[in-house]
């Protein structure tokens, strides 16, 4: 992108959270723009949580479109928004504000982005039994939006810790939000639960840090009889790109899907929400998520 494509009109965006020094985002948005001919700029700002507050007054104050939210700020940010959709409001968490004239709306793409990584790799979650293990904001959103796009059961997996009581409240949300899914709340240390879910199961997802650097030697998954056939395993891990949950599946006949592409179709499902039109996908995938 060339300076030259900047001028007195030209609008702005930005990522608020800490670190952001990492993020592909800039580089996805601005080449978007680019191609598309929109005349915006997609900056990176360092915030951290208690920071968050004059962040968006900031973004009020200098008339941005809007910001994504990562780590650690998403939960701040929901709690200073204006408005919520309604997946973000059972998850109390944003990645995606808009600015609508000055009202700030909090959408949660995350959980989106997930399923329409699914759907690209011609995995649908309607009808289906997930397993997912994990109860932080990663899955909570992919929780939320499975049952949504029409999920017939979630089995949610994660150790009995401090934030257990939460995830059991947000599955009594999820399912008084949509009756039609039933939610299941199971103690991990419970192998033998852990092992009939994902028999059951269509989908098993990990949405927790094992099999991440420096974890990469980890997997969620200890017992290999549980990769059934039709089995699909993903991650939401995506460096390594191939974790040992991903590999063990794949050895064992199941279809694995990794978590790189969750990143493009959050970013693609924000930019519809700010610009109205949508990302040229091919030309991104070529460019920033060939594998």
């Amino acid at each position: 992108m060339g300076t030259e494509r900047i001028t007195g009109k030209t609008g702005l965006l930005a990522l608020l959270g800490s670190p952001v020094g990492h993020s592909a985002s800039p580089a996805m948005h601005n080449y978007s723009f680019d191609k598309l001919g929109l005349d915006y700029v997609y900056v990176a700002f360092d915030v951290p949580e208690e920071k968050v507050p004059d962040a968006l007054n900031a973004v009020r104050t200098f008339h941005m479109r809007g910001v994504n939210v990562t780590m650690p700020d998403k939960i701040a940010a929901a709690k200073n928004v204006d408005e919520l959709s309604p997946a973000a409001k059972i998850i109390g968490a944003v990645n995606t504000i808009v600015n609508e004239n000055g009202k700030l709306v909090g959408h949660i793409t995350d959980g989106v982005g997930f399923n329409e990584n699914l759907r690209d790799h011609g995995v649908e979650v309607k009808g289906k039994k997930i397993t997912v293990v994990g109860g932080g904001g990663a899955a909570t959103a992919i929780e939320v939006q499975s049952a949504l796009d029409g999920a017939r059961e979630i089995s949610i997996f994660n150790r009995k810790d401090k934030f257990f009581s939460r995830i059991q409240e947000t599955a009594g949300k999820i399912m008084a939000e949509v009756p039609d899914c039933k939610v299941n709340v199971i103690d991990l240390e419970d192998r033998e639960a852990f092992k009939r879910e994902i028999l059951d199961s269509d989908i098993l997802v990990n949405a927790t840090i094992v099999g991440m650097k420096p974890m990469d030697d980890k997997s969620v998954v200890d017992d290999m009889s549980v990769f059934h056939e039709g089995l699909v395993v993903a991650d939401t891990v995506y460096n390594p790109l191939e974790t040992k949950l991903l590999k063990d599946a794949k050895d064992h006949g199941c279809k694995v899907v990794n978590g790189k592409g969750m990143l493009l179709w959050q970013g693609v499902a924000a930019f519809k929400l700010w610009m109205g039109v949508d990302m040229p996908v091919d030309e991104v995938k070529a460019k920033f998520f060939a594998e």
